[in-house]
């Protein structure tokens, strides 16, 4: 079994922390796309299929984009990094995108949310991602159109690799339009959440072991650092079902009916996930009450055995106390005769000892020594 410590090694709390506000200054004109200067650079790949075949392949102009929309029934066009506000601009205006929707993509700090455009869909969700060992969460975007699919995401690094085999080997998933491509990137970002959650339950055993062994201050730190991380995922997950609600239950002409059906399993996922949250969060809540009345059990027992040590040698003290006196038995045969008897030294010893012993049994048969 790991230790908390281990199970929490690398995870960054900033990760889990939203950013307060958009980089656009106040008063900018709405539209207006501004790119985080620390983003990644943009890098389009684009994977465009039919019935009969697949084609995958990395441009470096969106200008290129154009050949493959007017070619292919689906063209799905990846952007990984947000670099790049030029080739968000170009690719809007070659898709005809709205500009408040491609200001949403630039600044990546949106809430999960669906908006419908003429011509689109515009989706927002958040995708868990693991860099450099550290859990956190990325801007997702989609474009969901007649022929195709436009994605954007943060970073290089996704959870599509299952999506871009079952495209390359399954005739059946080519077969179907583009409102199921959306369906299986929205299933397959959905679907990430589950491991992550699987680790957080393996952290949440582990230090309930381990409080219930030993209640070390290094827990206190995994409970908190739980704490952070549940909040980041329910903050991404709850927005996420009741936009997924919303592509089920409103009539968006650019999804399909058969579509519709995957998509209630998708928001199925969607609201375990958000139970296995809630959950979590609570058994986390149980966890710091744990932690708080072992510590207080750990207290209590060492001040009992404070306690029952202090009153064994408070007779011990007074016994000495006593002989510690300054007497004259020359001047009077009340001034502690005992000083002059010859076994009165090993006499008073064998008292103290005793008294201490009787004390022991006294405090063991009440119970009070365990």
């Amino acid at each position: 079994m790991l230790t908390t410590k281990v199970l929490w090694r690398g995870i960054s709390r900033r990760g889990f922390r939203p950013r307060i506000s958009p980089r656009t200054p106040p008063g900018t004109a709405p539209g207006t796309i501004i790119s985080d200067p620390e983003a990644h650079p943009s890098s389009i790949r684009v994977v465009a299929y039919s019935e009969a075949e697949v084609v995958e392949q990395a441009l470096d102009r969106p200008e290129q984009i154009r050949e493959y929309l007017d070619k292919w029934p689906v063209v799905w066009v990846n952007v990984d990094g947000l670099g790049g506000g030029e080739t968000i601009a170009a690719i809007g205006e070659l898709f005809g995108l709205h500009p408040l929707a491609l200001e949403d993509v630039a600044n990546a700090n949106q809430r999960p949310k669906v908006e419908e455009y003429p011509g689109s869909v515009f989706i927002v969700i958040r995708m868990p991602t693991i860099e450099d060992g550290a859990f956190r969460t990325e801007q997702l975007s989609i474009f969901l159109g007649q022929n195709y699919i436009l994605t954007f995401q943060e970073r290089p690094g996704d959870c599509f690799e299952p999506v871009r085999r079952r495209i390359r080997e399954s005739a059946r998933t080519r077969f179907l339009d583009a409102s199921y491509l959306a369906y299986a990137l929205l299933d397959a970002v959905v679907d990430s959440f589950f491991p992550v959650l699987e680790t957080v339950s393996e952290s949440l055993d582990a230090m309930e072991e381990q409080i219930a062994k030993e209640a070390r201050s290094d827990v206190m730190s995994g409970i908190f650092q739980a704490k952070h991380e549940l909040l980041s995922l329910r903050r991404a997950i709850w927005p996420m079902r009741d936009s997924l609600n919303v592509l089920i239950r409103d009539p968006v002409d650019l999804i399909s009916d058969s579509t519709r059906t995957y998509l209630r399993d998708c928001h199925d996922h969607a609201v375990r996930i958000v139970d296995l949250v809630e959950t979590y969060r609570e058994l986390n809540t149980g966890l710091m009450e744990l932690y708080q009345s072992a510590v207080g059990q750990r207290m209590n027992e060492i001040m009992k055995v404070l306690t029952i040590i202090a009153t064994i040698f408070i007779p011990l003290t007074f016994i000495a106390g006593v002989y510690g006196m300054n007497f004259n038995a020359e001047a009077s045969p009340l001034n502690m005769p005992e000083l002059s008897w010859y076994f009165g030294y090993p006499l008073a010893l064998a008292v103290m000892v005793g008294i201490a012993f009787g004390l022991v049994l006294y405090f063991r048969r009440r119970g009070w020594l365990g």
